[in-house]
């Protein structure tokens, strides 16, 4: 199995399932960032503004979380179970870079 992350120049193949439910995901993320640049072209009031910047970092935090979830089930244990153990320094280092 290919696996991955675009920083590092590798790739994974996702099945369908996973796939359609983080591109749907990253949809929905999508518009509430549209809705929000309308937000603002629409000079509309600030705290409505926050509150709506405020949804979309939860969004993104659940993407992340779906999306880690998956990786440590599939690339790192199958990499662990290969003898790749470097493979547990990237999850490090990424969860850092996570939680900034």
């Amino acid at each position: 199995m290919e696996k991955n992350c675009c920083c590092s120049h590798k790739t994974k193949k996702r099945d369908s399932d996973e796939y359609k439910k983080l591109i749907n995901r990253l949809s929905r993320i999508e518009g509430q960032i549209r809705g929000i640049k309308g937000m603002v072209e629409k000079d509309a009031y600030c705290t409505d503004i926050l509150i709506q910047v405020a949804a979309v970092n939860a969004a993104l935090n659940s993407f992340n979380k779906e999306l880690l979830a998956s990786h440590i089930r599939t690339c790192v244990a199958n990499d662990i179970r290969e003898g790749k153990d470097e493979t547990v320094d990237e999850l490090v280092n990424t969860l850092q870079k996570l939680m900034k």
